[in-house]
């Protein structure tokens, strides 16, 4: 989906995903070290995603986390770090 959105905008699949990050009033992080990539993760001004592109994107959340639980103390560190 993410794909043909970015082909229908004329734009990158990360540019879609950061203006989605963006309009969601979301931070985003892009990393990169590629010159022409760093560019076109800036060029994500000139567009806007419409209410239901931007619910389509939404519509992928499957409520599963790819990293860790930031909740849960993980045993790979010596000690837990108290949030107060």
């Amino acid at each position: 989906m993410i794909l043909a959105l970015a082909a229908e905008l004329g734009r990158t699949p990360a540019q879609v995903l950061l203006r989605w990050h963006l309009q969601q009033g979301r931070s985003a992080i892009p990393k990169s070290t590629n010159q022409g990539r760093i560019a076109e993760n800036f060029d994500v001004f000139g567009f806007e995603l419409t209410g239901e592109q931007l619910a389509s994107i939404d519509a992928l959340d499957a409520g599963v986390r790819n990293g860790p639980d930031p909740d849960e103390a993980r045993p790979i560190f010596e000690r837990v770090i108290p949030e107060d």
